[in-house]
C-alpha cells in the first residue's frame, strides 16, 4: 500500500486494518485486559451454565427456556466474535487485523446483534401468548413453532449482516487504515472511506432502525398487554411470579435495545469515539454477561434447576 504524499493510502485494494482501540500505556492496556478478560470469563462461563441447565434439566423444557437457552448461546457467540481480538491487542504491540478477518468479525458481530434484537421481540410475544392466551398456548407455542420462530430470527439477523457487510467493504478504504475502534464496527470503518457515504449511513440507519422500532413496538405492545392482564389477577402470589419473570426479560430488553439505539439508531448521537468505545463496550462484554444472572437471579425455576444439578453432582 503506497501513502500519497499527505500520508493518506492510494486508493488501492486494503490487505489490512490497524485496531487502535483505546488510549493509554502499558499500566492502562494491563488494566483494560484485566477488566475485559473478567467480564468475557463471567460472560463464557454465565451463558455455558444457563445453556447447560436448560438442557439437562427436564423441568426447564418450555417455549420460554428454549428460546432463553438461545439467547445464552447468542450472547455467547457476540462476546466471543469481539472479546479474544480485543484481548490479544491490549498485550501486543502489531494491532493489526486482516481485511477478511474484520470484514468476518464485522458480518458476525452484526448478525448476532440482529438476531438477538429479533429473538428479544420473539421472546416478549412467547410471554403474551402464555400470560393472555393460556389456553392457547401449548398450541401456538408448539415446538415446531419455536424453531421457527428462532431460525426466522437468524434468518432477519443473516440478511441484515449481508446488507451491512457488502454495502460497507465495497467501499475504497483510502483515507487510512488504522480503525478507531476495538473492533471491526461500522461507524469508524466508514470514517475510513474516500468515497461518498452518505448511501452507507441512510442504509445503515434506516435498516437499525427499522429493526430496533419495530421489535421495540413488539415488546411495548406486549408487555402492555401482559401488564394489563396481571393487574387484573385476583391471586397475589401468581402477579409476583408473572412479574419477577417478565421483569427479567423487560431489564435484558432495556439494556440490549438502549445501547443499541443510542449507538446505531441516532445519527450523531455519540459525540465522540472515545464514548463509542465506552457504549460499544457495554453491550458486546457487560449485557452477555449480565443477562445469565439476570434471568437467574430473579427466576426461582432456574435457582431451583441449578440447585438441583449442583445436589445430584456432589451425591455423585
Amino acid at each position: 500500500m503506497q501513502p500519497h504524499r499527505n500520508g493518506n493510502l492510494s486508493e488501492m485494494p486494503l490487505q489490512e486494518f490497524l485496531l487502535e482501540g483505546f488510549e493509554g500505556g502499558p499500566q492502562t492496556q494491563a488494566l483494560l485486559f484485566t477488566l475485559f478478560l473478567a467480564l468475557y470469563v463471567v460472560a463464557v462461563l454465565g451463558n455455558l451454565t444457563m445453556i447447560v441447565l436448560i438442557t439437562l434439566d427436564a423441568r426447564l423444557h418450555s417455549p420460554m427456556y428454549f428460546f432463553l437457552k438461545n439467547l445464552s448461546f447468542l450472547d455467547l457467540c457476540y462476546s466471543s466474535v469481539i472479546a479474544p481480538k480485543a484481548l490479544a491487542n491490549f498485550l501486543s504491540s502489531s494491532k493489526v487485523i486482516t481485511f477478511a478477518g474484520c470484514a468476518t468479525q464485522f458480518f458476525f458481530f452484526s448478525m448476532m446483534g440482529t438476531t438477538e434484537a429479533f429473538l428479544l421481540a420473539v421472546m416478549a410475544c412467547d410471554r403474551f401468548v402464555a400470560i393472555c392466551s393460556p389456553l392457547r398456548y401449548p398450541i401456538s407455542m408448539r415446538p415446531s413453532v419455536c424453531t421457527h420462530l428462532v431460525l426466522g430470527s437468524y434468518c432477519g439477523g443473516c440478511l441484515n449482516s449481508i446488507l451491512q457487510t457488502s454495502f460497507t467493504f465495497s467501499l475504497p478504504f483510502c483515507s487510512s487504515n488504522h480503525i478507531d475502534h476495538f473492533f471491526c464496527d461500522v461507524i469508524p470503518l466508514l470514517q475510513l472511506t474516500c468515497a461518498n457515504t452518505t448511501i452507507n449511513k441512510l442504509v445503515m440507519f434506516g435498516i437499525c432502525g427499522l429493526i430496533i422500532v419495530s421489535t421495540t413496538l413488539v415488546v411495548l405492545v406486549s408487555y402492555g398487554c401482559i401488564t394489563g392482564t396481571i393487574l387484573r389477577m385476583r391471586s397475589g402470589g401468581g402477579r409476583h411470579k408473572l412479574f419477577s419473570t417478565c421483569g427479567s426479560h423487560m431489564t435484558a430488553v432495556s439494556l440490549f435495545y438502549g445501547t443499541v439505539f443510542v449507538m446505531y439508531a441516532q445519527p450523531g448521537a455519540v459525540e465522540s469515539m472515545e464514548q463509542g468505545k465506552v457504549v460499544s463496550v457495554f453491550y458486546t462484554l457487560v449485557i452477555p454477561m449480565l443477562n445469565p444472572l439476570i434471568y437467574s437471579l430473579r427466576n426461582k425455576d432456574v435457582k431451583d434447576a441449578l440447585w438441583r444439578l449442583i445436589q445430584k453432582h456432589t451425591a455423585i
